[in-house]
């Protein structure tokens, strides 16, 4: 098995020979380029002057780090300009968030040239797990706009000669498969339940043997979509965890598939309890919390992604000495609570997406005459007959579900259509919507 190939590119960054990459190595340098982030960010943010007034960023250790105040994504939403650390002229590209469910401004990530550059050189380095010269990839992602992700992960593609061919979104499995095959692909890179309707699509058996690899990003990616993407095209499929406030990518996991190996020459990665907001060693679960080290336009100290993981403790049978981190199966508040037991999007995912024909769904919680509703709208694939009852039965192997209805405290209403979802062409995050009143 091969190591991930991020380990002599990091070890590059920080000035070592290959091979010779190590933790002391990585965390020396973390805490050097940390104290360098906090100086920056004092010296030319107004928002972080202020939350580090008290601070001296040049002897700070690990452990005072882990008690400085956290950066919400509220604190970006309300006044983003605060945090810029160059002139305005050397911001090359603004992102505006729209989250679901949020109003008021969006929150604006701002990255100069040379931040993109960061981002264009781990793309080249942490695919390469998956492709190498000459290999033909579809990329599933936006990219028309420059400094878009799709425009990066093309111009990180081109360095390693390999061949992107820039699609964009999925709004017609049928169409993407003809593009496939137009232009001989034989790896892509997309969004979870995107590249599932081609897996599913009538046609999807043209790909078979053709797709060595698949990079699924931008959302979190249940094991069951993976199985049956893999199950299809009889190829690896990968998962990558980024966002675009970490500057697009933050770990991908390597040959083993496993955990995600991060990217630590530009991110220091912390899991938190989400309550207390104290470090949790190795192996517990709570939220990723992120410190970039190398973004000059806009660097973010501790900022608390609302996503849930844990670092997994032990080395990596591909041989890397970069951290682990599990791999992402939902947002620490997607949980809705259902007859005094919690429910999870992962959940959902884990037995709607293995019944064949299943292409997306959508899942809202009303209340009506003290009733708990749970409405669910399954998008199926052309010309498939969705197994109705084997639906039903299996939404009764979650125990929120089964326990609510046991309690008679709650109905599950099923209803399937082809017609499809909205396509997002952002990274929005697929969520529980509760309506509930008192929710």
């Amino acid at each position: 098995m091969d190591k991930t190939p991020l380990d002599d590119w990091i070890g590059r960054k920080i000035g070592l020979q290959p091979g010779d990459l190590s933790r002391e190595a990585i965390e020396d340098y973390q805490l050097n380029r940390l104290r360098e982030t906090m100086a920056l960010a004092k010296e030319k943010s107004a928002y972080y002057r202020k939350s580090l007034a008290l601070v001296d960023p040049r002897q700070i250790t690990f452990a005072e780090f882990a008690e400085l105040p956290f950066t919400f994504p509220q604190d970006i939403q309300h006044n983003p300009l605060k945090f810029i650390c160059t002139s305005q002229n050397e911001i090359d590209r603004i992102v505006s968030l729209q989250s679901s469910g949020t109003t008021g401004e969006p929150k604006r990530i701002y990255f100069t040239k040379e931040d993109q550059e960061l981002t264009i050189d781990y793309f080249d380095y942490g695919m390469r797990n998956l492709v190498g010269p000459m290999d033909r990839v579809l990329i599933l992602l936006p990219w028309e706009v420059p400094g878009s992700v799709g425009d990066l992960l093309r111009m990180g593609l081109e360095r390693m000669n390999a061949y992107p061919i820039p699609y964009g979104p999925v709004y017609d499995a049928g169409e993407a498969i003809e593009a496939a095959l137009e232009y001989q692909i034989n790896s892509m890179v997309g969004i979870p339940n995107h590249v599932l309707s081609m897996a599913r699509h009538e046609r999807s058996d043209l790909l078979k043997g053709r797709i060595k690899s698949v990079l699924l990003t931008t959302d979190h990616v249940p094991n069951s979509v993976a199985q049956t993407i893999e199950e299809k095209w009889n190829c690896q499929v990968f998962n990558h965890y980024g966002m675009t406030e970490m500057g697009l990518g933050g770990g991908v996991q390597c040959s083993a598939r496993l955990s995600y190996h991060l990217r630590e020459a530009d991110l220091y990665f912390e899991i938190i309890n989400p309550e207390t907001g104290g470090l949790l060693p190795e192996g517990e679960l709570g939220e990723i919390v992120f410190t970039t080290l190398t973004r000059r336009g806009m660097p973010l100290i501790r900022y608390r992604t609302g996503d849930s993981s844990r670092f997994t403790p032990g080395n990596c049978p591909c041989g890397s000495v970069l951290r682990n981190m599990e791999v992402v199966k939902g947002r620490i508040s997607g949980k809705q609570e259902l007859a005094g037991i919690e429910l999870s999007m992962a959940e959902l995912d884990e037995v709607l997406f293995p019944v064949d024909g299943v292409l997306d769904f959508q899942c809202n919680i009303e209340e009506a005459d003290g009733m708990d509703y749970i409405y669910l709208n399954l998008m199926k694939a052309e010309s498939q007959t969705l197994d109705e009852q084997g639906i039903h039965r299996a939404l009764q192997t979650i125990p929120a579900i089964r326990n609510g209805m046991d309690q008679d405290q709650l109905k599950v209403v099923v209803n399937v259509s082809e017609n499809r979802f909205p396509v997002s062409k952002g990274t929005l995050k697929r969520k529980i919507l509760d309506n509930r009143l008192n929710c």
